[in-house]
């Protein structure tokens, strides 16, 4: 990966870094606001939904430590190469998931592996 793709990926990943950070921002700021309510019924409708606001909350928690990983990787030089097997993942597949430690074909193999693991 050369120096402009470089820049290019830790703008993307910073960019989006930002946003999620906002998101989660406002989506905090929108759990704390309590309205008042009498009816049993709309008391537990708004935990549900509350419940999964912080369920989607976790998963742009998650991501955001990903792009972080992702972040510090690029620091090292050691973004853009596979975990598993120490080749290069692919612009394309970066551009698609900027996140990514594995290459396509390590992503498949994991994804095989785990779909044979699973309980019936």
């Amino acid at each position: 990966m050369n120096r402009a793709q470089r820049t290019f990926f830790r703008n993307l990943l910073e960019r989006q870094r930002e946003e999620l950070r906002q998101h989660i921002d406002s989506e905090f700021g929108a759990l704390r606001e309590v309205e008042p309510v009498s009816d049993a019924l709309d008391l537990a409708s708004r935990e549900e939904q509350r419940l999964w606001q912080l369920r989607l909350l976790e998963r742009d928690k998650r991501l955001l430590d990903k792009i972080d990983d992702a972040l510090e990787r690029l620091a090292r030089g050691d973004y853009g190469w596979c975990e598993e097997s120490g080749e290069p993942i692919g612009l394309r597949r970066l551009l698609l998931r900027p996140t990514a430690t594995l290459c396509l074909e390590a992503k498949q193999r994991q994804e095989l592996k785990e779909r044979h693991q699973r309980p019936a």
